[in-house]
């Protein structure tokens, strides 16, 4: 396979000269391909097979112990002007960091093979979707970019036709921590990857592209590109409504996105359409409507399990690829929260030590199809994507936020998206429990400047009257002894039918400084035997709490100077004024 594209074309050819590999291979994306590669990594070694009596087409890949997550602080927004790319974000001067980057890869893949992956972000005939291409030397990136993404011979066409594509360079180098970066040039549509193998690093459509450069592509086509999960839901009586939910890490969104109905709503359907992004577009008429660029599931596997997620549980029990979990054995994948089985080797595939270490690295993970998710929908491949009924942000808060509450307009609703805070997770290098600042969950996302990003939410009041109505939830509020007070998991439906029946006008609401939250009686809770008390506690606003999480935030708004949007100070006033 080659391309007609001459810009594609003169890339390959200046990547390869550059990095001088000792064979070139065009990505078609057949499971012949897939097969060939993962009999290959079996191989060497790359690869182990798992039990396939239990776990079929199931394999285990180890990476190096200093290369199991992202690296912030290692990720680089390059932008002519330093402003444009924002606080919010780590940067460099465009030719500083091309000199930097060309300096890496000079003769990085002698001996290695360099793989060509085009590939397309949503559906291949979407008008919503854009595409990519990957270059890389690591086989462990094709099979997961496989799983991940439209990728192959129908993401070239396409190329080929719209003639433009974002240009992702990867190497694995000497996965050396001392010479590991991932530059993004938004400007140019470009990324740069040097030094890791790990998924976000390495899958650079992932949150390289699906994020970071959608996003400041969104923002010059009008368009969103958010870190929200796409969840549809049918009431017994036959109402559908499509939710797009952003969350923090460790804050439930996978849960959510496959949640399973409470025995009381067994009537309900739902579907996942995402677990992680949504590109949110205005149709003609107006309406928000989303596609998840993504084909498949990139997930966090310790505390996986029968209770916590059904379908996610059962999903990744075939053709899958685990990533630093522990194993048993018999060779089946073990992680913390499985429920069964006992782990011997652990994810460095040293014999479990009695040093109480966990089997499975605390950001392990699964790449699978989402085709085998039980609540996956053919709608996931419609080209015009879902309508949203409600965007829904929340965080892990032990206090302050109550379980539920609704914004007042849609500047207020951007408002409440850029007071997102929760507990940083093993998901991002750094301290775990220390609550931060993810404005829109988008903090390590964002491809720049956070006030310019809120300014283009903003914009959309004036381009439409059918815009979606926003909610903020808490699933994590605690009473003093640590305990939630919330159940969770597929109990969290019943706030998804207020949220719905709110979007419908079917029932009232309480109005708070914060926003709208449901009357008493509005919940339907009747058989979760919830102290009347806890209930006051989950939906009460702590005046003083909240005066000093608004004064708080304010110093946070401000650090944004002169570009941060007039509206969004005025909305932050008039909450602040309230609480008074």
């Amino acid at each position: 396979m080659t391309t007609s594209n001459q810009a594609l074309k003169q890339w390959v050819s200046d990547v390869a000269a550059l990095t001088r590999p000792q064979s070139i291979v065009w990505c078609d994306g057949s499971d012949q391909e897939y097969d060939d590669l993962i009999k290959q990594m079996v191989s060497d070694g790359t690869l182990k097979p798992l039990n396939d009596e239990t776990h079929p087409d199931c394999y285990l890949h180890l990476s190096d112990p200093q290369d199991v997550a992202r690296v912030e602080h290692l990720t680089f927004i390059c932008t002519v002007n330093q402003q444009d790319a924002g606080d919010n974000n780590h940067w460099m001067a465009v030719n500083e960091a091309k000199q930097k980057m060309n300096a890496l890869y000079d003769g990085c893949m002698e001996g290695r093979t360099m793989y060509v992956i085009p590939y397309c972000m949503g559906p291949v005939d979407s008008p919503y979707s854009r595409c990519g291409v990957e270059i890389t030397d690591s086989p462990y990136v094709v099979i997961n970019m496989n799983l991940m993404t439209r990728m192959g011979a129908d993401a070239l066409a396409r190329i080929e036709r719209d003639d433009t594509f974002v240009r992702g360079l990867h190497s694995t180098g000497e996965l050396d921590p001392e010479r590991r970066y991932i530059m993004h040039f938004p400007e140019e549509l470009s990324i740069m990857s040097f030094g890791s193998g790990y998924g976000g690093n390495a899958l650079l459509g992932k949150k390289c592209h699906a994020l970071r450069i959608a996003s400041w592509q969104a923002r010059q086509e009008g368009w969103l590109a958010e870190h929200m999960l796409i969840l549809g839901l049918e009431s017994p009586t036959g109402e559908t409504h499509y939710i797009a939910a952003a969350f923090p890490s460790a804050c439930g969104k996978t849960n959510l996105a496959m949640l399973i109905p409470p025995e009381k709503f067994k009537d309900w359907k739902i579907w996942t359409l995402g677990d992680d992004i949504a590109w949110l577009h205005l149709d003609a008429e107006g309406q928000m409507r989303a596609i998840n660029p993504e084909a498949g599931y990139f997930g966090v596997v310790p505390g996986t399990n029968e209770k916590t997620n059904r379908n996610a549980y059962d999903m990744i029990q075939r053709n899958t690829i685990f990533t630093n979990v522990g194993q048993t054995e018999d060779q089946q994948p073990w992680w913390e929260g499985k429920k069964d089985g006992t782990p011997v080797m652990d994810w460095k595939g040293q014999p479990m030590a009695g040093d109480g270490g966990p089997a499975a690295h605390p950001n392990s993970r699964f790449t699978v199809s989402a085709t085998q998710n039980k609540a996956y929908s053919s709608l996931a491949e419609a080209p015009q994507g879902v309508p949203i009924s409600a965007i829904v942000f929340g965080g892990r808060r032990r206090e302050l936020a109550p379980l539920v509450y609704q914004a007042k307009s849609w500047e207020h609703g951007v408002l409440i998206g850029a007071g997102v805070a929760s507990e940083t997770t093993a998901a991002a290098t750094g301290e775990v429990g220390v609550v931060r600042r993810d404005p829109m969950a988008m903090k390590p996302f964002c491809g720049y400047n956070f006030a310019d990003y809120w300014s283009h939410w903003l914009s959309f009041s004036g381009r439409s009257d059918k815009l979606p109505k926003i909610f903020h939830v808490n699933w994590f509020r605690q009473d003093q002894d640590g305990n939630f007070l919330w159940p969770g998991f597929g109990e969290n439906l019943r706030v998804l039918q207020w949220i719905t029946q709110r979007c419908d006008n079917k029932v009232s609401a309480r109005e708070t400084a914060i926003g709208y939250l449901p009357n008493d009686d509005d919940l339907d809770i009747d058989d979760l035997q919830i102290d009347p008390q806890v209930w006051q506690s989950l939906l009460s606003v702590d005046r003083e709490q909240w005066r000093q999480e608004l004064d708080e935030f304010g110093q946070y708004l401000d650090s944004f100077g002169d570009r941060l949007p007039g509206e969004l100070r005025h909305q932050h006033q008039q909450v602040r004024a309230a609480l008074d």
